[in-house]
């Protein structure tokens, strides 16, 4: 199973998600192809309602807590079905690598 498959399968468990995207943006860095170190996440749920940000972001943190041990970064983007909806289900764009040989 890979990371990203795993990832996916412990946000749906957790927050039931009513939109849930995992992309895996290691390409985007200075690491092997095939890699799998950098993700951005987004997940719309209700159980987002009444929190502030650093606390959705614990709770992601948390349910991924085994395996942000094994990779390098992951962009969290949350969101309660009516801010996504606000947002036309529109995040951020991750930046551009300027680590390791990509760097000028």
């Amino acid at each position: 199973m890979t990371i990203q498959s795993i990832i996916e399968q412990k946000l749906e468990q957790v927050f039931t998600p009513e939109f849930l995207e995992v992309v895996n943006e290691s390409y985007m860095h200075n690491v092997p192809e095939g890699s799998e170190s950098h993700f951005k996440v987004t997940v719309v749920s209700k159980d987002f309602e009444g929190k502030m940000l650093i606390g959705r972001h614990r709770l992601v943190n948390k349910a991924l807590e085994e395996e942000l041990k094994s990779i390098h970064a992951l962009a969290i983007h949350t969101l309660t079905p009516e801010q996504y909806f606000e947002k036309a289900g529109k995040v951020a764009d991750s930046p551009e690598c300027l680590g390791g040989s990509k760097s000028s």
